[in-house]
């Protein structure tokens, strides 16, 4: 089952000083934190904030693209985790077609914002997330990956700052 998602932060992970997006259901009160890269959460951040730049960046000029083929994106879905890497489809539509994309969950995400289309994230993602299963298997038994998982489970959107969104 795929539930509906909004973005409720995006910040910096002190620990790792990696950026990080969380995602929060519409229904309900489940929370997905996704690390992701730097690049990608500048084009985020500029997506949510409406900035616009001189030249387009990477995912604009993917937008401006798409959109002279007549494509629109309908939804992204977040739709696995393995081995802690998670994995999104974009699915896009013409009067003609459609079809589905292999992408990064930020790249997706990036896009879906430009679009304005939905976000998705499958059950199963949501689940193994928190429960620390990634394909039947603990992801990570070690002492660090044991004080991951607790720093995960006490996250909030409110811990989130000056990004919070």
């Amino acid at each position: 089952m795929l539930h509906k998602v909004t973005i409720t932060g995006l910040a910096m992970d002190p620990a790792s000083n990696t950026p990080i997006i969380l995602l929060k259901t519409e229904q309900g009160d489940q929370t997905l934190p996704i690390w992701i890269g730097l690049l990608e959460a500048t084009s985020i951040a500029s997506a949510l904030q409406e900035i616009q730049f001189d030249r387009p960046m990477t995912h604009d000029l993917f937008k401006n693209l798409t959109q002279m083929l007549s494509f629109q994106i309908d939804r992204i879905d977040i739709c696995d985790l393995k081995e802690n890497t998670f994995y999104a489809e974009i699915h896009f539509a013409s009067k003609e077609r459609s079809f589905t994309m292999d992408a990064r969950p930020s790249d997706a995400i990036a896009l879906a914002l430009r679009f304005q289309a939905p976000i998705f994230v499958d059950d199963r993602v949501i689940e193994k997330s928190r429960s620390g299963q990634d394909d039947g298997e603990a992801i990570d038994n070690s002492e660090e990956g044991k004080k991951w998982a607790e720093y995960l489970e006490k996250l909030n959107p409110e811990d989130f700052g000056k990004y919070k969104v």
